[in-house]
């Protein structure tokens, strides 16, 4: 009797929690209230910026051997050697122009893998200039520190499965790159104006600080 009523009361507590909670406390389900909502709320702006952002094609990846290679050229060239400390994210905003219709990306590291991944501001460009934003991740106290090496293609970086802009498209989700193995690269073609940004994480990271060799360039 008293297991049953125990039962009971946390199924009673779970029934009043789940009543108390809304659509807009889970992303991506906003569009589930506009069944019954007046044509000029919040959902009319939400199924609008849906128009607005297409889903993304995939980028074209490939990997090579000559990480040596790559790394010698880099070090001779402007702000393409890097250190991403731990903890740390780094994102390099690249503007879509007129005279490219995509953007191309090879990078390396030193001794250990890093975390990579694309996204797409739709936001006009008002800056033809590439930048580079470093950021610490906001979930360092509840992340646990990984082994460090080769992984799996399916080891999500929990740093960077969040974006608050709903301007931004997902083109690559962020994943461990053995990129201290082979040169990692790409490129995407430009699904229209806007802005790319190539996230470098390595917030996974508790100890060791990651020397990155990268550059990004347009190609038509």
């Amino acid at each position: 009797l008293s297991t049953a009523l125990d039962r009971l009361e946390a199924t009673s507590q779970l029934q009043s929690r789940l009543s108390s909670l809304s659509f807009s406390s889970f992303p991506g389900v906003t569009a589930k209230q506009c069944d019954n909502t007046p044509p000029d709320s919040h959902c009319r702006v939400s199924l609008l910026m849906a128009a607005q952002m297409p889903p993304l094609n995939p980028p074209t990846t490939w990997t090579s051997a000559a990480v040596k290679e790559l790394k010698v050229k880099l070090r001779t060239e402007k702000d393409s050697m890097v250190t991403v400390y731990r903890g740390d994210i780094m994102t390099v905003h690249v503007p879509t122009v007129p005279e490219a219709n995509k953007v191309c990306w090879e990078f390396a590291t030193d001794g250990y893998d890093i975390g990579f991944g694309i996204y797409f501001d739709w936001t006009p460009v008002t800056s033809r200039s590439i930048t580079v934003h470093i950021s610490e991740s906001s979930d360092d106290e509840d992340e646990e520190e990984e082994l460090e090496g080769p992984v799996g293609n399916g080891d999500v970086e929990k740093g960077s499965k969040t974006h608050t802009n709903s301007n931004l498209s997902e083109i690559l989700p962020v994943y461990r790159q053995d990129s201290h193995l082979s040169v990692q690269g790409g490129s995407h073609e430009f699904p229209g104006e806007g802005t790319y940004l190539l996230k470098f994480d390595n917030s996974y990271s508790l100890w060791r600080n990651k020397t990155l060799y990268y550059r990004v360039y347009y190609s038509a």
